[in-house]
């Protein structure tokens, strides 16, 4: 695929300082989660995207601990949930409390009254209490007792799930799964990581040790320049190529959504200005592709392929042109 820029258009959106800022936080989070550099590119490319991460992995991967450092290297407030099976929504939203001096009900913000929220083991709570982030995460907003409250912003929820196969799990719905832009997983490390981890510090020492390198306007800034980058009408042909062949595939019951399109073009966009570009190519597209697809894709009845596997089935079966 060519991409026909102007020379203003194919020239970064950030300025040179920015632009370092944002290096220098991404380094930061790598040197945390070591041996992970797709990944950690990818949860940033979810939050300057605006989305919400899903972190699926077994249990002493790293899962809370990028999000841990995401919180402390981007400066948001941070809040962790830790999901089990008697956890009832007032426990995530807040509750109204009766206020004897006053005379009436005031509402007291629960945990998800942060800017990073950590959902851990999100899948160990029941449906209910997993629906209650479902208005939080779409509006940035929640509604309690007929009154609704707006959430801080930046909000980004980082969620983490155990495998299905895992005891004392439940399924997040497909529409709870759709209000991710991106699920990811981190595996084990390599051997060279892993003994950098077993050599090096704790790594709650470390994360406790660690300054931001973004403030909040800064961190404002990168948002607005992923609007910013340049999607190409060849870029976006190539997005519906991959829409239209999820919805026509012969192994996929039910495809990509507009909603599912809109992030994948945000998410490219966030990927390319991490690479230091103006300009999306169907480079950015094919790194978050899978991250973005795979939890949103169902499986017809017949096929045995997993939802990853379809997606980078997908993704190679369509040209670039």
């Amino acid at each position: 695929m060519s991409v026909s820029l102007a020379t203003s258009a194919a020239q970064s959106p950030l300025d040179p300082g920015l632009h370092r800022a944002l290096e220098a936080a991404v380094a930061q989070v790598n040197g945390v989660v070591l041996g992970k550099a797709a990944q950690v590119k990818l949860a940033f490319a979810c939050f300057l995207a605006g989305g919400h991460l899903l972190i699926e992995d077994l249990p002493g991967v790293g899962k809370t601990t990028l999000a841990h450092a995401l919180a402390a290297t981007l400066d948001l407030r941070f809040s962790r949930i830790q999901f089990t099976a008697d956890l009832l929504p007032s426990d995530i939203i807040g509750v109204g409390i009766y206020e004897r001096g006053d005379g009436a009900f005031k509402f007291h913000p629960g945990p998800l009254f942060a800017q990073l929220v950590l959902a851990d083991e999100i899948n160990r709570a029941t449906p209910k209490a997993q629906s209650a982030l479902l208005e939080a995460m779409a509006e940035h907003q929640v509604t309690a007792d007929g009154a609704t409250h707006a959430l801080p912003e930046p909000f980004f929820v980082v969620a983490t799930q155990n495998p299905l196969d895992l005891a004392g799990t439940f399924a997040l719905p497909d529409s709870q799964l759709d209000r991710f832009m991106l699920r990811i997983g981190l595996d084990y490390p390599d051997r060279d990581a892993e003994r950098a981890l077993l050599t090096a510090s704790d790594r709650r020492e470390l994360i406790a040790q660690l300054a931001p390198r973004l403030d909040t306007a800064q961190v404002a800034a990168l948002r607005e320049s992923v609007a910013r980058v340049l999607a190409s009408a060849s870029l976006i042909d190539y997005v519906q190529a991959l829409l239209a062949a999820s919805r026509n595939h012969a192994e996929i019951r039910v495809g990509l959504s507009p909603r599912a399109g809109l992030a994948l073009l945000q998410a490219a966009r966030a990927h390319a200005l991490l690479e230091g570009r103006g300009y999306g190519l169907p480079e950015d597209v094919q790194a978050v592709f899978v991250a973005i697809a795979a939890h949103r894709l169902i499986p017809a009845a017949a096929s045995g392929a997993a939802r990853d596997e379809l997606a980078r089935r997908l993704l190679a079966q369509v040209p670039v042109r």
